[in-house]
């Protein structure tokens, strides 16, 4: 039977000061564990994927992947990963970009997105906004267009959304 949202949010544990002091951190691995918490999330942003009509789903690293190629696996389309900086192999691009507890960078195969192609980049948690953004000038570098993002849960306090305004994104839950 699915779960509701109080019943999702009590899966995702809050841990301070992880990985930096004054960072709270969503570990959303006890909802990952509960086979129906995970199915009932993979549902629900199924349906918001149909709504964006992508060609393929492109997930953020490391969480993003496994909602990425869940649903890109349930909905038979291809999936795309969006690394850190340094673990792709061949020819990549990047973008460099900044979040709560410092700088860093995302890479994606620069074949992996053809012109014209419709995307959907998904992760975890939006929070400063900062990867979403990256990840959204990456795929539009190669041509492609993003179609929209999904996320498990937004961290509303941190105003990611404002960095990807001019973009479509849903969320299943959201933390004020």
């Amino acid at each position: 039977m699915p779960l509701s949202e109080a019943e999702l949010k009590d899966l995702i544990h809050t841990v301070p000061d992880f990985p930096r002091k004054g960072v709270e951190f969503k570990d959303i691995s006890p909802l990952l564990g509960n086979a129906n918490a995970f199915n009932t999330v993979i549902r629900r942003m199924a349906e918001l994927v149909a709504i964006e009509d992508p060609d393929c789903i492109a997930g953020i690293e490391s969480r993003g992947f496994i909602f990425g190629a869940t649903l890109a696996h349930s909905l038979n389309l291809g999936f795309v990963p969006i690394r850190k900086q340094g673990k792709l192999p061949g020819k990549v691009i990047a973008e460099s970009y900044s979040l709560e507890y410092g700088e860093s960078a995302l890479e994606i195969q620069n074949n992996a997105i053809h012109a014209g192609m419709k995307v959907l980049i998904v992760d975890d948690i939006l929070a400063t906004g900062g990867t979403a953004e990256s990840a959204a000038k990456l795929v539009e570098r190669l041509g492609g267009q993003v179609t929209g993002f999904i996320f498990l849960a937004t961290l509303d306090f941190l105003n990611g959304r404002n960095k990807i305004e001019n973009y479509r994104h849903h969320n299943l839950l959201t933390y004020d």
